[in-house]
């Protein structure tokens, strides 16, 4: 092999040798400190791209996901007070067929009416109050024929597919007296007592279809929700197989390295002290 001292040709193999070997052992410990195979594009171009897709779409569906958690408060607070106004018709018409009958005075059914009057106050100050995060929620607000509407993005983007109009699917139109018919009811004669518990028949029917409605959407909101949370698991774990680290992996493939960089340093001392050997044809 020919002896050269200007250009050490095998040190300068064994000094790039040793150079791939330390960018070996930064890249491995970078990963294992991260977690993440891929932290850069230059890792791997095809996975890094479709990782960040997938990212991409996982934090959109998590977001869809508090969207609809957020919806889900909104009805049930809808719900809560429905269930108030409710037990108060219930309590109304009790009122008025206790009125109704013939066997109390007139002295009587004002006392009634006192109460049936209070709760009828009763009624519109929910229907004016009822709200969530400033949206008015009894007052006519989440009827179907409102003008504005509230639209619930339920999946990954915003399609007419994976929107949820509240106002058609709720449809709660104004509760308080006016908008039930019940604020001209007065139960302190006999006659308007029962004409009182005929309407409250009427708005009670009407109410359990409003309830119903409100119940449908409480169910397709929670399915909506379970089905937001499998969806984005799925597609987390596909995008952690594409760029998480293989701990095991990189800590063998450290090992090696750190092996290689050891033996690479060993041999550059070698290769280095090669060019003494022109001395002793000079002696």
């Amino acid at each position: 092999m020919p002896l050269r001292i200007f250009n050490n040709v095998s040190s300068l193999n064994t000094q790039r040798s040793l150079d791939t070997n330390n960018n070996r052992v930064s890249q491995t410990v970078e990963r294992i400190a991260s977690g993440i195979r891929v932290n850069r594009a230059a890792d791997d171009g095809a996975s890094f791209a479709i990782s960040e897709s997938l990212r991409s779409d996982t934090r959109a569906l998590k977001q869809a996901g508090r969207n609809i958690n957020a919806a889900i408060s909104l009805v049930n607070t809808a719900d809560g007070s429905l269930n108030e106004v409710s037990s108060t018709l219930i309590r109304l018409r009790e009122l008025a067929a206790n009125a109704a009958t013939g066997t109390i005075g007139n002295t009587e059914r004002e006392t009634l009416q006192l109460e049936f009057n209070a709760l009828k106050l009763e009624i519109d100050r929910i229907a004016s109050t009822a709200e969530f995060n400033g949206k008015k929620l009894l007052n006519g607000d989440l009827s179907n024929a409102a003008s504005e509407r509230i639209n619930i993005t339920l999946g990954i983007d915003s399609s007419s597919g994976n929107q949820l109009d509240l106002n058609s699917e709720l449809d709660i139109t104004d509760v308080s007296t006016n908008g039930l018919g019940l604020a001209a009811s007065d139960i302190s004669t006999s006659d308007g007592a029962v004409a009182a518990v005929e309407a409250i028949d009427s708005i009670i029917d009407g109410f359990n279809a409003i309830r119903g409605r409100v119940g449908a959407t409480q169910a397709r909101l929670d399915r909506a929700a379970n089905s937001l949370n499998i969806t984005a698991t799925n597609i987390q774990a596909a995008e952690s197989i594409l760029r998480d680290a293989d701990l095991s992996s990189e800590f063998a493939e450290l090992t090696k390295s750190q092996i290689l960089v050891q033996s690479s340093t060993a041999m550059v001392g070698q290769s280095n002290i090669s060019p003494n050997a022109v001395l002793q044809l000079l002696q």
